[in-house]
């Protein structure tokens, strides 16, 4: 699935490519309520298009007149704020007094995006970075965990895969899982080896993978994957966590109640599974949300690879163990 970042950039080289001039502009900072994070990109032309969102479209456009009428700063890469005054924050859409800060950089040439594009398209991550008093950019290798920063001499950007999600059965909790993941901008991607419950997958924009789960998970599971058991098949489940626990998955989780999930780590355990990376193991999987349906369960589910992905610790309670769907796929 193509990302946000991914589209800018490939639309960026091909207007580059046409001859166009191309803007790249960057939130470097927000103060209060703004419309888009630290991060967001967009890239514009003078013949006013422009792909990308760093406001929802307000300050995309008024930076299109800007460049239309010759307004823009002579000297890139520049800083550009907007909402200092009641007047502009009413004027852009920014809520209760927000401010954001802008960096924008003219593009010369289309070998810095491919170089980029060439890292998304190999699921690598890497961090861009641009120094504000000269316009050199650089590309670094990154882990996971790093985040976008400015700090008023570099400017640092996270670039990488999009986030995927691999859920091993083809069930009805794996069907809701889908269709809400793929909301959220995940691929996904749906481990089913047993061919009557694969023949039976109708989720549009989510992959059927027919292979064995530890194969799946040894080549699809990244450092940008969550791994998903759903499937309340020990042999079937157990394959796939032998292999996603020692994965780079930033988020491994299992289906079934504690005492199911005890028994689990055990049996991991003696297939040699380390205690450091049974530790890792979301069992049961998701958030104690009071969930009791398909769809509920999914949304616990999804809330709990949510916060690992922005990595805040939450771990269900005992006392308040989410519902498990208690059925064989």
């Amino acid at each position: 699935m193509e990302t946000a970042d991914h589209e800018v950039l490939r639309t960026a080289i091909d207007w580059l490519t046409a001859g166009e001039t191309v803007y790249l502009a960057t939130v470097a900072k927000t103060f209060g309520s703004s419309p888009r994070p630290p991060g967001s990109l967009a890239a514009l032309v003078a013949s006013g298009r422009f792909v990308g969102s760093v406001s929802g479209g307000c300050m995309e456009a008024d930076l299109v007149a800007r460049l239309r009428d010759d307004r823009l700063p002579q000297k890139f890469p520049a800083l550009i704020t907007y909402g200092v005054t009641q007047e502009e924050a009413h004027r852009f859409g920014l809520p209760c007094g927000g401010k954001l800060e802008l960096v924008l950089e003219r593009l010369v040439s289309t070998a810095p995006l491919k170089n980029i594009l060439e890292k998304i398209d190999a699921r690598q991550l890497a961090i861009r970075q641009l120094c504000l008093d000269t316009g050199e950019a650089n590309l670094h290798p990154a882990s996971a965990h790093e985040e976008f920063s400015c700090d008023g001499k570099f400017m640092r950007k996270l670039f990488g895969p999009g986030w995927r999600l691999l859920l091993i059965g083809a069930g009805q909790l794996s069907r809701f899982v889908a269709q809400m993941g793929m909301a959220l901008d995940y691929e996904v991607i749906v481990c089913e080896p047993r061919e009557e419950l694969a023949s039976l997958w109708h989720v549009d924009g989510a992959i059927i993978n027919k292979s064995m789960p530890d194969d799946a998970v040894r080549l699809l599971a990244d450092m940008c994957s969550a791994v998903l058991a759903l499937t309340h098949d020990p042999k079937l489940d157990d394959m796939a966590l032998l292999e996603a626990l020692e994965s780079p998955a930033f988020y491994v989780g299992a289906l079934g109640s504690h005492a199911n999930n005890d028994k689990r780590r055990t049996r991991l355990a003696t297939l040699g599974v380390t205690p450091e990376n049974l530790a890792r193991l979301h069992g049961p999987v998701g958030l104690a949300i009071g969930s009791k349906t398909p769809a509920e369960i999914a949304v616990a589910v999804l809330a709990g690879v949510t916060a690992a992905r922005h990595g805040i610790a939450l771990e269900a309670k005992p006392e308040q163990e989410p519902a498990q769907l208690q059925v064989s796929g």
